[in-house]
């Protein structure tokens, strides 16, 4: 009986009653092309803009390798067909080319590696429909599938190049919610930032107080005079400069009084003041400009 071969890397498997006194050559053989298969790395040669793949029944060739080191000198997109057609194939890939390689082995489908990128592919030996597919596109995390293409994790990774694209309330941004990564939209970011732009304590009501800013916020601070005069000194605190406080008389009854730190510069109307704005020049003083509504 004939030797066979088996059929994605070519072991030959010898007849009955064949090869007396010669076996240990081809086991031997067979050996060497299944340590190939397992863990060989070749160096594949490319030029022009094509190259066949070949993994030939009984010998070690380039095809029955698992990692293909791609170099050479390719004149454009090289297209590596895989031969035969009807042969299960995975490889590892490392394109060093110079070129885009494209790996083909029926009409199913192709895939093409970058130069200078590594790919994982599986060719499903179908014959003239044969498709390549990569590995690495969908895969999952956890059981959940990645679905992001390639540009839009470069984006995450940073870089100097950044569009105008206008910002809607309904677009997603990306932000760290304690550990995790989620996508917020730009409106819920407007509510926050909005928020914390300007802090609106209580009412101050009492007939003499401090205001003294403990965070970096700007302050709308409501004075109740109904009950009262009110005499409320203002300072800089934790206020960033260019950071401002709002003083507002809420009420026409009574005075409303502001003191400011030494050396602040503006415009004061004394025990007359109902609506004041003062702003953190420099960190220690504010330029202020007060007001009557009442």
């Amino acid at each position: 009986m004939a030797s066979t071969y088996t059929s994605n890397i070519g072991v030959e498997k010898i007849g009955a009653g064949e090869q007396a006194g010669t076996w240990g050559t081809t086991t031997n053989n067979n050996l060497d092309i299944i340590d190939r298969a397992i863990n060989g790395v070749g160096a594949i040669t490319l030029s022009g803009t094509s190259h066949t793949l070949t993994t030939s029944d009984g010998t070690l060739s380039e095809g029955g390798n698992k990692v293909l080191v791609l170099g050479g000198s390719p004149s454009g997109t090289n297209t590596i067909t895989i031969s035969p057609n009807d042969q299960d194939k995975m490889y590892f890939v490392h394109n060093n080319s110079g070129q885009t390689a494209t790996f083909t082995q029926g009409s199913g489908g192709n895939v093409s590696i970058p130069d200078g990128a590594k790919g994982l592919i599986f060719a499903d030996g179908a014959g003239s429909g044969a498709k390549v597919t990569d590995l690495l596109d969908g895969f999952a995390f956890g059981g959940t599938k990645i679905t992001s293409t390639a540009a839009e994790i470069n984006l995450m990774d940073g870089g100097t190049s950044a569009g105008t694209t206008a910002v809607a309330d309904g677009d997603g941004i990306v932000t760290n919610d304690g550990g995790t990564m989620r996508q917020t939209t730009a409106a819920t970011f407007s509510t926050y930032f909005n928020a914390n732009l300007v802090t609106v304590p209580s009412a101050i009501t009492s007939s003499s107080a401090t205001l003294t800013p403990s965070s970096a916020q700007s302050i709308y601070q409501k004075v109740d005079t109904s009950s009262n005069n009110v005499a409320l000194t203002l300072a800089i605190g934790s206020l960033a400069i260019g950071q401002y406080i709002i003083v507002d008389k809420t009420s026409s009854s009574n005075t409303l009084t502001l003191s400011y730190p030494s050396n602040s510069q503006g415009v004061s109307l004394g025990s007359s003041a109902s609506f004041a704005i003062a702003i953190n020049q420099n960190g220690s003083i504010f330029t202020f400009v007060e007001s009557i509504k009442y």
